[in-house]
């Protein structure tokens, strides 16, 4: 089942760019070169963003590549499938990485049996923080000033060969 999604690298070091680049396409088997541009919100870093289309699963399969990096940001989108739920993995550096699903117009979905856990595991005064937590608040906080500084920027397309 081929899948597709974006890659939203928000901030990379120069140096580091060349090795997203491998990593990606170490996952879809086909050479990658992105269209790096200067990321407003850090000076000295740069910025890239690319569509993928892949088998389902690729999303996470990237996400987990370009951890090696822990200086990153960046966010993993993996579109719904038949059978198969749509994901969205975002990076921080001093937050590390997060996951959520997503359903078809990518909103996050809580899974009943994350909601059972949460319930059974919390007090009524954790439960608030513990929900920022599932929805993933934190990091979509973080991102969203180099979000914003992306706005207008060029979309590479990629595609899996083979």
């Amino acid at each position: 089942m081929n899948a597709r999604g974006v890659v939203f690298v928000h901030s990379s070091p120069t140096a580091v760019c060349p090795h997203v680049e491998w990593a990606i396409s170490g996952v879809l088997g086909t050479k990658v070169s992105l269209h790096w541009t200067p990321q407003a919100a850090v000076q000295g870093q740069l910025r890239a963003e690319c569509t993928w289309n892949g088998p389902a699963g690729s999303g996470g399969a990237i996400a987990g590549a370009l951890r090696a990096w822990s200086m990153l940001r960046f966010e993993v989108t993996e579109e719904p499938t038949p059978g198969v739920d749509g994901e969205r993995f975002c990076h921080v550096p001093n937050l590390g990485l997060w996951s959520g699903r997503t359903s078809a117009n990518g909103d996050i979905v809580v899974a009943e049996d994350q909601l059972r856990t949460l319930m059974a595991s919390s007090t009524p005064a954790q439960i608030p923080g513990r929900l920022h937590d599932l929805l993933g608040t934190a990091w979509d906080e973080a991102l969203e000033p180099f979000r914003l500084a992306g706005d207008g920027a060029p979309v590479t397309w990629l595609h899996q060969v083979g």
